[in-house]
C-alpha cells in the first residue's frame, strides 16, 4: 500500500487493543470499525454498493489510494467486512425504499440583515436505520467517553450529535422553540457517571442555540437600534464562544489526557456567561410575548388597544409574533432591563461585568440620540425608541394661521414608560433642553450648530449628568435671550395689558363711544369689520398711550355669541379652566337659548395675534383667560356706565326733579334714587377691586420676577456666547418653563380672586349683574309710570312747584312724544294689565311694589354673595375678605343686613 495512516489507531488491528489513541474524528476506532469506515468510501466512490452511510469525521484516504488498491484486495476486505458485521449485513444488502439526501439551502433575506441565512438541517431521528451508530452499551467506557466528547463539541454549536440529539418534540423549524433554546437527549447505554457530567454541560449548549436565535430575531428592523447594539454586542460573545470551541477541538485531537471532566472545567466560566446572557435574552423576549410563557397572560389581559394605536401612529410596529397588543421592548425599556439585572447581580463580579459591557454597547446609539437632542434640538429616531415623542404633524408653518400652543406641550412629549433608569431623574431637564433648542434652531435667533466635542458616549461615563445640566442651561439661556431681547416679551406683555384689562382704558371708551349704534344692535347683526375699522382709528389716535405701542396691529375685534357667564360655568364644572382653550371649538354647535337678548356690548371680545415663538408663551390658553377676564371688566364697565346713564336721568329728567305734591310719590322717587346708588357702589367696587387689587399686583409681582430673570441674563458673562458650562449657568435665576408658568399662573390668580372659577360666585354675581342690568333698563319705563301717577305732570295745568320755563319745556317734550307716537308703550310694558285709566292710589301702589321686588332681589342676593365670599375667604382666597368688606356698604341699612342664609331660597 502505497500511503499509509498518520494515526496509529488505524495501521493494524492489535494496535487498536494496546493504546487509546483518537483518530481525526476523535472516537478511538477498532481495526473492523476502520475496514467499515475504508468500505463505505469505497462504495461512495465506485458507486457500486447499495448502502449509504454518514460518519461524523472518517479518517479518508486519497482518491488515487483507494484506486491502487488491486480488486482482488478490496473484494477481500469487503467480504471480510460482512463477515465480521454479521447483525448489519441484512440491512447492507437491503435496498433503501428512498435515497437519504438532505442538502443546505439559503433563507430569503430578513430585516435582519447579519442572520444566518443556513436553513435548518434534518433532525438526525429521521436519518435512515442504516446510519444510525453503534449503541452505546456496547462501547467500552474509554470508547462512550470519547464519542460523547465529540459530540458534545457539535452539540456545543448547536448541531445533534450521533449519541446526544434534540429532545422527542422539540421542533427547530419553530421559532418560539428555538427562542426558548433546545432539550437535548443522550441516547442509552452511557455510564451513568458520564451522562451526569454530560447533562450539566448541556445547559450551555441549549444557551447558546437559544442566544444565536435571539440574535437573529432581535436583530430585525423593528426592534430598534438598541436591540441591535445589544445583539451586536451578543453576537461577538458568540463568536468568542465559537473561538473556545475551537481551541477545545484542538485539545480534544491532540493532548490524551483531555477527558470530559477537563471539558467541563474549561466550560464552566464561560457556562456561567451563557446563563447570563440566556436570562437576560429571555426576559426581553417574555416582554416582546415572543415565548410560550406570556402568551396566556396576553389572551388573558386583552387587547391593549392604547399601545397598538400608539404603535400605529409611530410607525406600526406591531410584528407577527407581537399582535397580543403589547409594546415591542425596545430603546429605554431595554436598557432599563439590563440596567436592573446589573443590581441584581451586583454580586456576582463576572456577571457584573458582562452586564456592564453589555449595558456600554447597548446604550451607545441611547446616548447618540440623547446628545443630538441635547444639543442641536433634533431627533433622530427612525425606531421610536427614545424617551421623546415627537409629533411631526404639528409644525411651526401651522401656528401663524393658528397660534396654539400644541407645538409646544404637544409637539414634544416624553414616553413616560420608556425613560431608562439613569435619565429618570432628569427626564424633564433632558425634554425641555432639546425644546428649548429646537425653537430657537427654528427661529435662527442664536447659533445651535456649533459642535460639541468629548460628550458621554455611555451611561457610565462620570459626565453623563454634567453633560445634561449643561446642555439644558445653554438651551434655556439661548431662548430666554432669543425671547426677551429679539422678540421683546416685557414688551408684548405689556400691550396685552393695555388691550385686555384696559389700562389705560382713554382709547377704548372713545371706542365704545363711537362704535355704540353699532354695539346696540343685536349680535347677530353686528357689523364686526366696521367696529376693526373703528378701533384701528382709536389706536392710531395722536396723544393716545396705545398710539405709540408697536403691537397694536395685532389687536382684532370679534363677536363671541355666548354669555361670560355660561362660557366660563362650562369650563369650571366640567372640564377646569386648563381646558378652557379646547371648548371654545365646541361653542360653535351649541343652542345659545340663554343669549337671545345678546348685543354688541355683551358679545363683544377682542383677539391677539401673537408670532412664533412668543406664541409659547401667549398661547391660545393663555388668551383665551386675557379674553375672559377682559370680557368680564367690560361687563362691568358697560353696567357702570349704564348706572351712569340712569343717574342722569335721575338728575336731569323733568319728570324725577320734579317735587311731586304726593308725598308717597317723593318716597318712592328717593327709594329708586338709593337702589341705584347701592347697584352703582356695588359695580364701582367691585371694578376697583378686579383692577386695583388683583389684577394689578399680581401684575407688578410678574414684571418683578420679568425683571429678576433680565437682570440675571445681564449678569451671565456666557449669555452671549452661549457656551455649554460657562458663567452663564451661574447667573441664571429663571427658566423659560417657569416663566410660561408664572404667565400662566398670574392669569389663573386673576381668575380666580375675580371670582371667575367657583360656579357657585358665579351664579350668584350673574343674577346681581342682570338684576342691575334689569333696573338699568327699565328707568325710561319708570319715568313714564312716574309721569302718570304724579297728579302734578298728568294734569293740564302748570303745577305750583314748577316755573314756566319748565312747564313750557316740560309741554314741548310731551308733544313731541305724542306726535311721533310713543304711546304705545303703555298696554305692553305694563305687565300686570295697568292701563291709563287707573287712578293715582293704584299706580303709586304698583310703582311700589315694582320697586319693593327689586330691592329685596337685589338685597338677598347681595347678602347671599357677602356670605359666599366670607366662606370662601376663609378657606380658599384671602384676598376676597376685602371685596367683602366693601360690597357690604351696599347693603347696610336694609333687611337683609347681617342675614346668614345655607342657600339661595326661591331665587
Amino acid at each position: 500500500m502505497s500511503g499509509v495512516s498518520p494515526n496509529p489507531s488505524f495501521n493494524t488491528q492489535s494496535s487498536a487493543s494496546t493504546s487509546h489513541k483518537r483518530s481525526a474524528s476523535g472516537n478511538p476506532r477498532p481495526t473492523s470499525r476502520v475496514v467499515d469506515e475504508r468500505r463505505t468510501e469505497k462504495v461512495q466512490v465506485t458507486t457500486r454498493e447499495t448502502l449509504v452511510s454518514r460518519t461524523r469525521s472518517p479518517v479518508r484516504r486519497s482518491a488515487p489510494e483507494e484506486r491502487a488498491r488491486p480488486p482482488d484486495a478490496m473484494k477481500h476486505r469487503h467480504t471480510e467486512s460482512r463477515t465480521r458485521d454479521v447483525p448489519r449485513a441484512p440491512e447492507i444488502e437491503k435496498p433503501p425504499p428512498a435515497p437519504w439526501e438532505p442538502e443546505a439551502t439559503l433563507q430569503p433575506h430578513t430585516t435582519a440583515p447579519l442572520a444566518s441565512r443556513i436553513s435548518i438541517p434534518p433532525l438526525a431521528s429521521s436519518a435512515p436505520l442504516a446510519l444510525q451508530p453503534k449503541p452505546l452499551h456496547e462501547l467500552s467506557l474509554e470508547a462512550q467517553e470519547a464519542v460523547i466528547l465529540e459530540d458534545l463539541l457539535f452539540v456545543f454549536m448547536g448541531f445533534e450529535g450521533q449519541y446526544i440529539r434534540f429532545a422527542k418534540g422539540y421542533n427547530p423549524y419553530e421559532e418560539r422553540e428555538r427562542l426558548s433554546g433546545p432539550s437535548w437527549r443522550i441516547l442509552g447505554g452511557l455510564d451513568p457517571s458520564l451522562q451526569d457530567l454530560t447533562q450539566s454541560m448541556l445547559r450551555m449548549a441549549t444557551h447558546y442555540s437559544a442566544l444565536e436565535t435571539f440574535v437573529d430575531v432581535q436583530s430585525r428592523q423593528e426592534f430598534g437600534s438598541v436591540n441591535h447594539a445589544l445583539c451586536a454586542s451578543i453576537r461577538k460573545l458568540l463568536q468568542d464562544y465559537l473561538v473556545m470551541i475551537a481551541q477545545l477541538e484542538t485539545q480534544f485531537l491532540t493532548n490524551d489526557t483531555f477527558t470530559l471532566h477537563v471539558l467541563n472545567v474549561h466550560t464552566l466560566p464561560t457556562s456561567h456567561m451563557m446563563q447570563q446572557v440566556y436570562a437576560l435574552a429571555h426576559e426581553l423576549l417574555k416582554r416582546n410575548a415572543l415565548l410560550d410563557d406570556e402568551t396566556d397572560e396576553s389572551s388573558d389581559s386583552g387587547d391593549d388597544f392604547d399601545h397598538i394605536l400608539e404603535q400605529l401612529r409611530e410607525g406600526g410596529d406591531l410584528v407577527p409574533g407581537n399582535m397580543t397588543g403589547k409594546k415591542i421592548c425596545k430603546g429605554g425599556v431595554v436598557l432599563g432591563l439590563i440596567t436592573k439585572r446589573l443590581e441584581s447581580m451586583s454580586g456576582d463580579p463576572a456577571a457584573r461585568a458582562l452586564l456592564t459591557s453589555l449595558l456600554r454597547d447597548a446604550s451607545r446609539p441611547y446616548m447618540a440620540m440623547l446628545n443630538e437632542w441635547l444639543h442641536h434640538g433634533g431627533i433622530n429616531d427612525p425606531h421610536a425608541e427614545f424617551l421623546v415623542r415627537e409629533q411631526r404633524s404639528i409644525r411651526r408653518e401651522r401656528l401663524e394661521q393658528d397660534y396654539t400652543d400644541e407645538y409646544w406641550e404637544r409637539r414634544y412629549t416624553i414616553r413616560d414608560h420608556d425613560v431608562p433608569p439613569q435619565l429618570e431623574g432628569v427626564k424633564d431637564k433632558v425634554l425641555l433642553a432639546g425644546k428649548y433648542l429646537n425653537v430657537v434652531r427654528e427661529c435662527g435667533g442664536v447659533d445651535v450648530s456649533l459642535q460639541v466635542k468629548d460628550v458621554p458616549i455611555s451611561f457610565d461615563d462620570n459626565r453623563f449628568l454634567d453633560n445634561v445640566n449643561n446642555a439644558y442651561a445653554h438651551a434655556n439661556e439661548s431662548l430666554m435671550q432669543l425671547l426677551l431681547t429679539t422678540h421683546a416679551l416685557p414688551a408684548r406683555l405689556r400691550s396685552l395689558k393695555h388691550y385686555f384689562f384696559l389700562d389705560p382704558s382713554d382709547y377704548f371708551s372713545y371706542f365704545l363711544e363711537l362704535g355704540s349704534s353699532e354695539l346696540r344692535k343685536p349680535v347677530k347683526s353686528v357689523n364686526t369689520g366696521k367696529l376693526q375699522s373703528l378701533l384701528d382709528l382709536v389706536l392710531r389716535q395722536p396723544g393716545s398711550i396705545v398710539a405709540l405701542d408697536p403691537f397694536k396691529e395685532d389687536v382684532k375685534v370679534e363677536m363671541n355669541e355666548i354669555t361670560l357667564t355660561k362660557s366660563l360655568q362650562r369650563v369650571v364644572n366640567i372640564t377646569g379652566i386648563e381646558q378652557g382653550e379646547s371648548l371654545q371649538p365646541l361653542t360653535a354647535n351649541q343652542p345659545v337659548d340663554n343669549d337671545k337678548n345678546a348685543s354688541g356690548f355683551t358679545s363683544l371680545q377682542l383677539d391677539y395675534a401673537v408670532p412664533f415663538p412668543v406664541s409659547l408663551v401667549v398661547s391660545r390658553k393663555t388668551v383665551w383667560r386675557y379674553q375672559a377676564l377682559f370680557r368680564y371688566l367690560l361687563s362691568l364697565r358697560y353696567l357702570e356706565s349704564q348706572l351712569s346713564t340712569t343717574w342722569q336721568t335721575h338728575t336731569r329728567g323733568f319728570v324725577w326733579a320734579h317735587k311731586s305734591s304726593s308725598r308717597n310719590l317723593e318716597i318712592w322717587k328717593r327709594r329708586v334714587w338709593t337702589l341705584r346708588a347701592r347697584m352703582l357702589v356695588f359695580v364701582q367696587q367691585l371694578l376697583y377691586f378686579c383692577t386695583a387689587e388683583v389684577i394689578e399686583p399680581n401684575w407688578q409681582s410678574l414684571m418683578a420676577r420679568l425683571r429678576e430673570r433680565e437682570a440675571g441674563q445681564d449678569a451671565a458673562p456666557g449669555a452671549a456666547t452661549g457656551k455649554p458650562g460657562s458663567g452663564g449657568v451661574k447667573g441664571l435665576t429663571r427658566t423659560v418653563d417657569e416663566l410660561m408658568q408664572d404667565h400662566v399662573d398670574f392669569l389663573d390668580t386673576c381668575l380666580k380672586e375675580c371670582m371667575l372659577t367657583n360656579s357657585k360666585l358665579l351664579r350668584i354675581h350673574s343674577k346681581l349683574m342682570q338684576t342691575c342690568t334689569i333696573f338699568a333698563t327699565y328707568t325710561n319705563w319708570l319715568s313714564r309710570e312716574l309721569e302718570k301717577a304724579d297728579p302734578d305732570l298728568s294734569g293740564a295745568t302748570k303745577p305750583p312747584t314748577m316755573t314756566d320755563d319748565q312747564w313750557r319745556q316740560f309741554q314741548a317734550v310731551r308733544s313731541q312724544k305724542s306726535s311721533s307716537g310713543d304711546t304705545s308703550h303703555l298696554g305692553g310694558d305694563a305687565k300686570d294689565g295697568s292701563s291709563d285709566n287707573k287712578d293715582e292710589a293704584a299706580r303709586v301702589a304698583e310703582l311700589f311694589d315694582v320697586i319693593r321686588k327689586w330691592e329685596s332681589n337685589f338685597s338677598r342676593h347681595l347678602q347671599i354673595l357677602l356670605d359666599a365670599l366670607n366662606h370662601y375667604a376663609a378657606t380658599e382666597t384671602v384676598v376676597l375678605l376685602s371685596l367683602c368688606a366693601r360690597l357690604s356698604t351696599a347693603n347696610q341699612g336694609t333687611e337683609y343686613a347681617g342675614l346668614r342664609e345655607d342657600g339661595e331660597g326661591g331665587v
